[in-house]
């Protein structure tokens, strides 16, 4: 199990417990986000990251799992890809496509205080609808 020797600033140690609990190898970046490189079959990988911070509103808390399925080489989506995406939006059980600068990440909330078996799961979904974006899209393994 890979278990990263320093922690950056402001963890979240319940998401630590549950990656350790179910042997995810992860490292935390310098935003104390977990990263995780997710096999999904077929000798490809898909990197996910699950946010330390909670979103909150008055009667929610919810947890952000993102992975990145297509990057634009000019910044911008042409209207296919952006249709392409809100379509496969749709489709989804948990979560969405966003644009975050050159690249569109697929973000799924789930409870703050899921246990670990539902944050394996979305951890599972994420990598696996992502990387069939950037397998259908662009034709790589490279996020």
């Amino acid at each position: 199990m890979l278990v990263p020797t320093a922690f950056a600033a402001d963890h979240d140690p319940v998401v630590k417990a549950q990656l350790d609990a179910k042997g995810t190898p992860y490292s935390v970046d310098d935003d104390g986000d977990f990263q995780i490189t997710v096999n999904v079959g077929d000798g490809r990988t898909q990197l996910v990251w699950v946010r330390s911070a909670v979103e909150s509103t008055s009667h929610h808390k919810v947890r952000e799992i993102w992975s990145p399925g297509y990057r634009s080489e000019t910044g911008n989506f042409s209207a296919a890809i952006a249709n392409d995406l809100l379509e496969r939006s749709n489709l989804l059980k948990l979560g969405s496509w966003v644009k975050q600068d050159d690249v569109a990440m697929l973000v799924l909330k789930i409870p703050a205080d899921a246990n670990a078996d539902a944050l394996d799961e979305a951890i599972d979904l994420a990598a696996a609808a992502a990387d069939a974006v950037e397998r259908e899209l662009l034709g790589s393994d490279d996020l």
